[in-house]
């Protein structure tokens, strides 16, 4: 089985060539990539290489997209990257009603037109403020995958339920759309402050042994280990990997 996993869990921990080789040692055979590793994509491809690692998805923000696409294009075309997602909105940026998010929405579509007319794929990774309901009781997330069918999902679980969603239930109906998965938990309510309140994967409290299972019976493969803010990242990579496996 192909494991990912994404490099922004381990940003603080560096040097990359030691981390990298530590993710290969511990059976990872993909990473998913983020904006403070692509400056030198040549240099990272052969890092990559020569770990026998691999880059098949990678988070390009928006703004690189929109101001910079040849470039940025070129960056994923160096990396290998295969499925590109956008992967945030600063909170001063995010609409507050629906006219606002359908116009995003349409923002997303063309850049997503110019993205896969180069050969790429593309989608949205979420966090937890695309699920909280408009004032019409209209939710972002479902605005976005509706005015796109184009768009691809890689559905961060564990940001689904700090947003108050039921993943399952998303799930079960737009599972077509979700091409990539962060694979994250959740701390018990009071514990691992430090980290935000995330834990190792099978260390916390969501039931990722039944949303693997249900997610590879809708389709997806591509499973990415992630965590926001580890003390340790190379016990994260370890510990989760160990546990992902058992699923």
């Amino acid at each position: 089985m192909n494991v990912s996993f994404q490099l922004y869990s381990v940003r603080n921990f560096p040097p990359w060539p030691d981390m990298i080789a530590a993710l290969a040692g511990l059976g990872y055979t993909h990473v998913e990539g983020f904006g403070g590793v692509y400056e030198d994509a040549a240099g990272f491809r052969a890092l990559l290489d020569e770990h026998g690692l691999a880059m098949p998805s990678g988070h390009f923000g928006l703004e690189a997209l929109e101001d910079n696409l040849a470039d940025t294009l070129d960056q994923a075309r160096t990396l290998g990257i295969e499925k590109i997602y956008a992967p945030y909105l600063d909170a001063d940026q995010r609409p507050q009603d629906a006219d606002g998010w359908r116009a995003f929405a349409a923002r997303l579509a063309h850049v997503g037109a110019q993205v896969r007319a180069a050969g790429f794929r593309f989608g949205w990774h979420n966090h937890d403020f695309e699920f909280a309901p408009l004032p019409d009781g209209a939710v972002p997330m479902r605005m976005m995958l509706e005015a796109d069918p184009d768009l691809e999902w890689e559905a961060d679980i564990a940001w689904i339920i700090r947003g108050g969603a039921d993943p399952s239930a998303w799930i079960d109906e737009f599972g077509d759309r979700i091409s990539a998965v962060h694979v994250k938990d959740i701390a018990p309510d009071g514990e691992n402050t430090d980290e935000d309140g995330w834990a190792d994967v099978g260390d916390g409290v969501v039931n990722w042994a039944a949303l693997v299972q249900q997610l590879r019976a809708s389709g997806v493969t591509l499973f990415v280990m992630e965590h926001d803010n580890p003390s340790n990242g190379l016990r994260f990579a370890t510990t989760s990997i160990k546990s992902f496996l058992t699923y």
